[in-house]
């Protein structure tokens, strides 16, 4: 029996600040008040997606719901107060921005790979958001700093996203984010 990376999604204990991997992809954290509550949102491709989103959010205590909106899936938390630590961090102003220093672990990972991950024949892809271009330097930094060097595509190479590729990589990504989640279709899990 191998043990986990203590880096992996399966290392520490679920805690709302795993939800850094939504803001990863293109994920949203709004405030409510004045500054009394928070709420994580994310738009995402395929159905899987949101519920598994929707799981890990009940796995941190996070009441949370999805639904549909044409061809996509919507996912979003209740605006409650222990998210307002992660809103804090990810935004300078009214824009979203990876805390200076931010550390990825494999469960912020795990989330990211749940709402934008996917294979593309030369590796995986970690989607990016297209509207904070300003997050896509740093969160390739920080896949880096967890031995997961990647390559930022633009939207003309199918990106913006990051492509984790190579062998050893790619197993490491696979460490990392844990076994595929229950609803996740056969080949869109890193293996």
């Amino acid at each position: 029996m191998r043990q986990p990376s203590l880096f992996s999604a399966q290392a520490s204990a679920a805690s709302p600040g795993d939800l850094a991997g939504l803001l990863c992809a293109p994920g949203q954290v709004h405030g409510f008040g004045r500054g009394t509550a928070a709420r994580v949102s994310a738009v995402v491709a395929q159905q899987w997606r949101a519920v598994e989103i929707v799981r890990a959010c009940t796995e941190r205590a996070l009441p949370a719901e999805w639904g549909q909106t044409g061809d996509r899936y919507w996912v979003r938390t209740a605006f409650v107060a222990g998210l307002l630590p992660l809103a804090t961090e990810w935004t300078r102003g009214a824009v979203k921005a990876v805390p200076p220093g931010w550390q990825l672990d494999g469960a912020a990972l795990r989330l990211w790979a749940l709402a934008a991950g996917v294979p593309d024949g030369h590796g995986y892809l970690l989607g990016l958001d297209p509207h904070a271009p300003g997050t896509h330097g740093p969160l390739a930094a920080a896949l880096s700093a967890v031995g997961l060097a990647a390559t930022l595509l633009g939207q003309r190479a199918g990106g913006p996203a990051l492509r984790v590729s190579g062998r050893r990589r790619i197993a490491r990504l696979a460490e990392l984010v844990g076994e595929a989640p229950r609803a996740t279709p056969t080949g869109l899990w890193p293996r």
